[in-house]
């Protein structure tokens, strides 16, 4: 892949004509797993490209869910939004900090949440996110998480293979690999959009 027709491509059709570091230090580590692993489907890398594009904001980093600089932040955040009731459906909040001491509030590429999401991620990678759930903050943990749980359905049992294979390209329907529908439709165009930078790299 030529690595600067991939930027320049980029830079003008999903970032509004400018990148910062950290967008491309992240989209770099992100084509280093993809080259370095034995997925084929570029149809799969500009899904996972697009997803991380809208779970981050943009930018391309792992983060915490609502942004926050701090799980401290985060639990706050999310405790003022849960006692709104803007967030009607969630059930238990799972943000705050348990007997554990541990919260199992959103974090990295895509939004991993909930212990036994953690373990079940860990468990894969071969990473004890029980034991230190901040570590899927870090780079190379949130990417194994993302490229595994994606290509292996562990978020909802739904993964790249059930819309990307052969002929069949479902855009809008694999959203339900990480969140249902919630904007399916923006998260399709994204793709499409990656893949036509892919495309043109190749």
């Amino acid at each position: 892949m030529d690595r600067a027709k991939f930027f320049a491509a980029v830079r003008s059709s999903l970032f509004g004509g400018a990148l910062t570091q950290n967008q491309v230090n992240g989209m770099s580590s992100m084509l280093d797993a993809w080259q370095a692993g034995n997925m084929t489907d570029l149809r799969w890398l500009a899904y996972m490209l697009a997803t991380a594009f809208h779970e981050t904001a943009q930018t391309m980093q792992p983060v915490r869910e609502t942004r926050a600089a701090t799980d401290e932040q985060a639990i706050a955040i999310l405790d003022r939004s849960f006692a709104k009731g803007s967030l009607r459906w969630v059930k238990t909040p799972y943000w705050r900090i348990g007997a554990d001491g541990k919260s199992w509030l959103g974090r990295g590429y895509v939004q991993l949440t909930h212990k036994s999401n953690y373990s079940k991620l860990g468990n894969a990678i071969g990473v004890d996110l029980v034991a230190n759930p901040t570590l899927a903050m870090r780079d190379d943990i949130a990417l194994k998480v993302m490229f595994t749980g994606m290509s292996e359905g562990l978020f909802t049992g739904a993964k790249l293979a059930h819309f990307f294979v052969g002929a069949k390209a479902d855009w809008l329907g694999a959203r339900l690999i990480i969140n249902g529908k919630e904007r399916a439709a923006d998260v399709a165009d994204y793709a499409k959009a990656f893949q036509a930078v892919l495309l043109g790299a190749a």
